[in-house]
């Protein structure tokens, strides 16, 4: 996992740029970079061009995070941001900037303030701990409730009611979710540089 066939370079790689959304699609495994953990209200943010970590906000309320946070490289979403995805079932903090290979459970539809921001849902891949959750209902009815209830309230303070869940899908769902975001990456964030 830790090798990337990139050829060394003096300068420093962007992983959102050089890595491939997927470690192993075959296995529904993903890479993601690690931007937040859970339990914190600090909201960081990989600054797209150079692939550093900045922190974007603190948090408007009390809530904090429940799950490890990030982004899959080489995707872009309708709101103009890789891809989110959720990595839930962590036992141990994830070093924000970390590279980690994230198995797919299912996705999150959701929309911020009117734009689609669509959440996967995955577990660590090599975690044996959660080898038994291979789908959203693996995870339980109050995994579900406690997400509904952050991404509704997470900004409520802020701006009420922007936070809307458009439903938890299936693994294949995702997939497809994933698919359309590396598309969008090629077509249209890419062509911007041409």
């Amino acid at each position: 996992m830790a090798n990337i066939d990139q050829k060394p370079s003096k300068y420093m790689l962007n992983l959102l740029h050089v890595l491939s959304p997927f470690a192993d699609e075959e296995k529904k495994v993903l890479n993601a970079i690690v931007e937040i953990n859970s339990g914190t209200i600090n909201k960081y943010e990989l600054i797209t061009e150079t692939g550093q970590l900045k922190l974007d906000r603190v948090g408007y309320s009390s809530l904090a995070y429940p799950f490890a946070y990030g982004a899959i490289p080489k995707t872009w979403d309708y709101d103009g941001d890789p891809l989110d995805i959720e990595i839930v079932n962590v036992m141990e903090p994830l070093v924000p900037g970390c590279l980690v290979e994230a198995r797919i459970i299912g996705v999150m539809k959701f929309e911020d303030a009117g734009e689609i921001d669509d959440k996967i849902i995955a577990v660590l891949a090599d975690d044996r701990r959660s080898d038994h959750i291979q789908s959203l209902e693996d995870l339980g009815g109050q995994f579900q409730k406690e997400t509904t209830y952050y991404w509704e309230h997470i900004k409520h303070l802020k701006k009420p009611g922007t936070g809307i869940i458009k439903g938890f899908f299936d693994k294949e769902e995702a997939i497809k979710v994933v698919q359309e975001c590396a598309d969008r990456y090629t077509d249209i964030y890419l062509k911007k540089f041409e």
